[in-house]
Parts: structure tokens; C-alpha cells; sequence
């Protein structure tokens, strides 16, 4: 019999459209924290490859870590976040070929209740946050949720948009695929050990499908 297969995602510039309420976010906590008005255009052009704390720290944020703390989910929350036109429908082929679906994400599991659209949530056999296991670029969120749906890393892929999912894939044993309408540079991608890069959202149900194929027959 077949061993199953699962395609696990990064959330934020894979399956979320995720950016423009990330740099609002940053905007919005940076004028909280300043007592003035500071744009999304104020920012850092590569804002969205940086660590929140050192963007907040660019824009003379005194103490990023509390301005996290005080406003960041107040202020995302206010920009609702919608999936990738395309994802709902790539999820469903998956799923109706019988693939497990998962997200390995930095996100926090509270702030996923609210941030995370139930569409989505309802696709995916598990989740796993920055709270279950160390953050990528380490390989253990991947190892976690491979091994809470009972499938090998060598029947796995990886679909992220950073460097660092691609580092966390190559380590956990699973393909790497790069999802270059994301938050990085295809070759970003390419250099941290992508092995194949899709191109766009639609690339989700197709794409994985004759990939996923491939191992079989390997």
C-alpha cells in the first residue's frame, strides 16, 4: 500500500496575503509607540525580510519588544487578512487526492484564532506554531507536524517564501518548494536550497499534484 504524502506551508506570504497588514501593523505600533503618525511608505523598502523588532528599531522604536507587546495584535487585527486568490482551491485538490495538508508558521497560536480565515483552518490536518517547537530555520516544526499526521519526511514537501523555510526543509528531509509570489526574491530562494520554485498561488493544487506523483514512481 502507498504511503501518504503531505504538503506542509508557511502561512504568511504563502497561503495569507499577508503583507500589506504586516506593514500597516509595523506603521500603526511604530506611531503608538512614537506619539506620531508614521505611514507604511515610511518604512524600510525590505520591511517584510527583517525581524519586526529590528524595523521598529530602525524607525527610533526606544523599546520594540514592549511596543510589541502593548499594540501589535490590536493592530493587526484591524486589517483583515485574506487568503491567496487560488489557495482555497489548490487546498481542496489536495485534499481530495487524498493528501494531509499543515502549516508550519512563526505566528503565535492565540493570534491565529482571529488571524488564521476559518477557510483555511478547515483545510489543514495540522498546525504548528512558534510555541509547539523552535522557529525555521530549525527543522523541528516540520519533524513535529510530520510525525502528528504519521508521515515520513521523505513523502513530504515544504512550500515557503524565505530563506529560512527552505533551510528548514533541507534539514527535515523534505522538498523544498519556493513560493516566489511571497515576501522574497526567487533568488533568495534558489541560493538557501529550494529545489523547485512555483510561481504562482494557483501553482499550489497542479503543480504539487505532478510533483507529488514524482516521488511516487521515484
Amino acid at each position: 500500500m502507498t504511503a501518504r504524502q503531505a504538503v506542509l506551508f508557511d502561512l504568511d506570504g504563502v497561503l495569507l496575503d499577508s503583507a500589506a497588514a504586516v506593514r500597516s501593523t509595523l506603521a500603526a505600533v511604530a506611531t503608538c509607540a512614537l506619539g506620531r503618525r508614521v505611514m507604511p511608505d515610511d518604512l524600510p523598502l525590505d520591511a517584510l525580510h527583517r525581524p519586526r523588532i529590528e524595523v521598529l528599531a530602525l524607525l527610533d522604536v526606544a523599546d520594540p519588544d514592549d511596543a510589541c507587546d502593548r499594540w501589535w495584535d490590536g493592530a493587526m487585527a484591524a486589517t483583515p487578512v485574506k487568503a491567496f486568490p487560488g489557495t482555497l482551491t489548490g487546498l481542496l485538490a489536495l485534499r481530495a487526492q487524498g493528501t494531509t495538508t499543515g502549516a508550519v508558521t512563526l505566528q503565535d497560536p492565540d493570534r491565529l484564532r482571529w488571524l488564521l480565515p476559518p477557510a483555511v483552518a478547515d483545510l489543514l490536518d495540522v498546525v504548528v506554531t512558534r510555541q509547539d517547537a523552535p522557529p525555521k530555520p530549525a527543522p523541528d516544526g516540520l519533524h513535529l507536524a510530520l510525525s502528528r499526521v504519521d508521515v515520513p519526511p521523505e513523502r513530504a514537501v515544504f512550500v515557503g517564501d524565505s530563506p529560512s523555510d527552505m533551510t528548514a526543509a533541507r534539514a527535515a528531509g523534505v522538498v523544498a518548494l519556493g513560493a516566489v509570489w511571497g515576501w522574497h526574491p526567487p533568488g533568495a530562494l534558489r541560493a538557501a536550497g529550494a529545489d523547485h520554485l512555483l510561481h504562482t498561488p494557483t501553482s499550489i493544487g497542479p503543480s504539487l499534484l505532478r510533483h507529488l506523483s514524482l516521488i511516487d514512481s521515484a
